[in-house]
């Protein structure tokens, strides 16, 4: 078994271009495989790899010299792979750890109100809570949760068009979002709050984390969580999904695009 850890947190990294090249030779020294982004905004990314080599690069990220203490609040997820679930170990820099495009948003300096896993279900049953899910169309059309609105975007990207062409400030004052890790979700409501929305709330640690904390006799999620990886899909318990794992034609390319879309 190999243990995954998908992570990301908004802090200021302005020497990110300088951290590309030892992140990676740590990852290579403990043998660990994934993808990792790095921008002045912070880090994302999912990653791969035995008990001991993961908890040493969380440690490092955590408490370590290479980033200073800069990432002492990773919001972080672990799973369970039965195989390596990555081929190649990535570390790549962009302007944006998840890309939005939008410059008045700064999840460093204002994002929504985080919501519990535990919490979620009362939030999203409020009738006057719109829920929005912030993923990409082929996710949404593998699992959502019940009443949430679909974007219908190929890539996080089209969210800001979404939320211009369909939702108004003054019609949509309660709004609860969510993804698969958090990151969008945590972006978006940055983007929301910054034009005009007043009440904007999203679900901490994302899908991962309501599969993993909510039984699943009491859950309000339908299907399966594309995640990406070799893993394809994860159901309640963060268990892999071999239905659709098995159903779906995807290699190692097709992930790096979907990948790509999400920036997550």
């Amino acid at each position: 078994m190999y243990k995954v850890a998908a992570l990301y947190q908004f802090a200021s990294l302005p020497d990110f271009r300088q951290l590309q090249a030892p992140l990676r030779a740590l990852c290579d020294q403990l043998g660990i495989k994934g993808s990792l982004l790095l921008a002045e905004e912070g880090i994302n990314g999912t990653i791969a790899g035995k008990d001991a080599e993961i908890d040493a690069l969380m440690r490092e990220l955590d408490s370590g010299v290479l980033f200073g203490g800069r990432l002492n609040n990773l919001e972080l997820k672990f799973s369970r792979a039965s195989m390596m679930p990555f081929l190649h170990m990535k570390v790549r820099l962009k302007k944006e750890i998840v890309t939005l495009g939008d410059p008045l948003t700064d999840p460093n300096k204002l994002v929504g109100t985080y919501v519990e896993a535990a919490d979620w279900n009362a939030l999203i049953a409020d009738e006057d809570t719109l829920v929005l899910d912030t993923r990409n169309a082929f996710e949404v059309a593998m699992g959502t949760f019940e009443g949430a609105v679909d974007p219908d975007i190929a890539s996080f990207g089209q969210f800001k068009d979404f939320v211009a062409r369909t939702l108004d400030p003054a019609k949509h004052k309660k709004i609860a979002m969510f993804c698969t890790g958090g990151i969008r979700c945590e972006k978006a409501s940055s983007y929301m709050l910054a034009h005009g929305f007043a009440e904007v709330y999203h679900l901490k640690g994302g899908i991962l984390q309501y599969l993993e904390d909510v039984p699943e006799s009491e859950s309000l999620w339908r299907g399966d969580c594309f995640v990406f990886d070799q893993r394809v899909a994860l159901g309640h318990g963060l268990k892999e999904s071999q239905s659709i794992r098995e159903g779906l034609p995807i290699n190692s390319e097709d992930f790096a695009l979907t990948r790509e879309a999400a920036d997550e």
